[in-house]
């Protein structure tokens, strides 16, 4: 369903997104990492509660909240999933950034979460891992490496995967129940997004 120009009401409880997609289709050149004690570390296979702890630390700030209220089953079954690999940024022994990649679909990367912990934001932490997570998705046998953001993300998301090499193509609104409200995330996440509900 097209939404009418104009306003569109969002009911209360409800919380609404535009979401964008983003595409290369070849590997981009390579941007000089930034200095810094951080370095890229595997996680196989990745036990739940580190993972439930990464995410957190990284996405309660923009609204993550897909996974938050998956069972253990149901989490398993999508980071162990075949295909799915998970990376940490390790900075002094404690994982201060999360990297998962989707190779499920032949020929194509997804880069289905990647962000930092607020206190390396502006660090040059997330442009060394974007690095990484390039060199990691160009050395397979892909022509396709894409990834979504969407307005609860950190402003300067979208400038920054054009600068890694990502090309807009798509756009879509994501509507959604609020997090905060059922106690997927605590009520004071994500600040820039009022609760309204």
């Amino acid at each position: 369903m097209l939404l009418p120009d104009g306003y569109s009401d969002i009911p209360h409880g409800k919380i609404a997104a535009v979401v964008t997609h983003l595409e290369m289709t070849a590997r981009p050149p390579r941007r000089d990492d930034p200095p810094g004690a951080w370095r890229l570390r595997k996680i196989d296979p990745p036990a739940l509660d580190w993972y439930r702890d990464i995410y957190r630390r990284v996405g309660e700030e923009w609204l993550w909240f897909t996974r938050t209220a998956l069972d253990d089953s149901d989490l398993a079954s999508r980071i162990h999933a075949p295909g799915n690999e998970l990376y940490g940024l390790a900075v002094d022994g404690q994982d201060e950034g999360l990297l998962e990649l989707d190779f499920s679909v032949p020929g194509e990367c997804q880069l289905l979460y990647f962000g930092v912990t607020a206190e390396f934001i502006g660090t040059g932490a997330a442009r060394f891992l974007m690095n990484r997570a390039l060199e990691i998705a160009w050395s397979r046998d892909v022509s396709r490496v894409w990834v979504h953001t969407c307005t609860f993300d950190h402003p300067s998301a979208v400038a920054f995967y054009q600068r890694s090499g990502f090309r807009p193509f798509l756009r879509q609104i994501e509507v959604a129940d609020d997090p905060r409200l059922d106690g997927k995330l605590p009520r004071d996440a994500a600040r820039h997004v009022p609760v309204i509900g």
